[in-house]
């Protein structure tokens, strides 16, 4: 008896030992560290444009102003500065000697810039129409108000066309010229004329 006891004894000892042996072995371990690899970069934005659908217009005509990749749903503020522009060359009347008539710089109609508003849809695109009211090189800068996207484009705006320029006196110089010199040679024509009848009746005179 007292061998099966001690016997007993000592199974239960190793039992109660090899538990907590056996419960730490079945936690789970901590995963080993792993080394971080780079990452890539994440996607750039494409930037900001605006385009206008005319790069030159006359006065009173309307152009489309288009603007891509700004924040979608957001309001877009323009600005417009105006610089003065000189009468184009190819637009500057001429005399009849094919020298040209000096036009003066077009004056400079617009005190400060001018500014407006748009607002793009959800792929961050808008289309805005625009009428300028002044002359000269137009530069519009287009801004984001939630993203901080800019961009810019110019405009030339140039003055109707004008009417054909009368007559100077420069262009009637020659036609007078040449008038007076025909005139004169009608002149000493008559005057010929008129001597060579009065020397013929003189003639037929003194025959009788």
């Amino acid at each position: 008896m007292r061998l099966s006891r001690i016997i007993m004894a000592l199974t239960v000892g190793l039992a109660v030992v090899a538990v907590p042996t056996a419960a730490g072995a079945a936690q789970p371990q901590p995963a080993p560290t792993v080394t971080d690899t780079p990452q890539p970069p994440p996607y750039a934005p494409q930037p900001a444009s605006l385009t206008v659908n005319r790069p030159t217009i006359n006065l009173g005509e309307t152009v489309v102003l288009t603007g891509r990749n700004f924040g979608p749903n957001e309001t877009v503020d323009i600005v417009v500065s105006v610089t003065p522009l000189a009468a184009p060359a190819a637009n500057q009347p001429r005399r009849s000697d094919g020298s040209t008539v000096a036009m003066a710089p077009v004056a400079y109609q617009a005190s400060a810039p001018l500014s407006f508003t748009a607002y793009t849809n959800s792929r961050g695109r808008f289309t805005k129409s625009y009428k300028p009211h002044v002359t000269g090189l137009l530069t519009f800068t287009a801004t984001g108000r939630e993203s901080d996207r800019t961009a810019s484009t110019e405009l030339r705006v140039l003055d109707r066309p004008q009417p054909p320029l009368p007559v100077t006196g420069a262009s009637l110089g020659t036609p007078m010229k040449i008038g007076g010199g025909m005139v004169g040679a009608g002149a000493v024509l008559l005057l010929l004329t008129l001597a060579w009848r009065s020397r013929g009746r003189f003639g037929m005179g003194s025959a009788r």
